[in-house]
């Protein structure tokens, strides 16, 4: 065990659509987390410098991340944090592959704007809602997991209803 991290648990940030927009309230939120991942439209690369002042980021490019800020960032992305595969894309309907048969954990999507996380052939789906600005009745909400002994929490926080 470490002292700063004495259950070598992790804790995951995640958040997707916040166009430009950075709430103080969001990055309250996400403060503690060990890495956080963007599911896309950002909007703003001082978005990605913002929440890198918090933890190590990794995003993807949602539709409407435009401009060269935007052209490094990829379009689906696997990552493997703490023994738990993480594949990321914007938009859930391009999914391309068979999650459950690549080893993937947890597939992490936004566009929708509607936080939700539900469970299928012993993958975990996981759409943070919306972190910028509000659409329809929706929340702004962001997402965190938390990786401890090879189990993962996901849980949605609403930051404003």
């Amino acid at each position: 065990m470490n002292a700063t991290n004495p259950t070598n648990a992790t804790t995951i940030g995640i958040l997707s659509d916040t166009h430009g927009l950075l709430r103080r309230e969001v990055e309250q939120a996400l403060s503690g987390c060990q890495r956080i991942l963007h599911a896309g439209d950002v909007g703003d690369g001082q978005v990605l410098t913002r929440l890198g002042r918090i933890a190590p980021v990794m995003a993807v490019r949602g539709n409407m991340d435009y401009g060269s800020w935007s052209n490094s960032l990829p379009i689906k992305e696997m990552v493997e944090i703490g023994g738990i595969f993480f594949y990321i894309l914007h938009d859930l309907n391009q999914l391309d592959l068979d999650p459950s048969a690549a080893g993937i954990h947890m597939v992490v999507s936004g566009h929708t704007h509607q936080p939700k996380i539900f469970q299928k052939n012993g993958v975990i789906y996981l759409n943070p809602g919306s972190a910028g600005h509000r659409r329809f009745n929706y929340p702004v909400s962001i997402a965190r997991v938390r990786i401890e002994n090879g189990a993962t929490t996901p849980r949605i926080i609403e930051i404003d209803r």
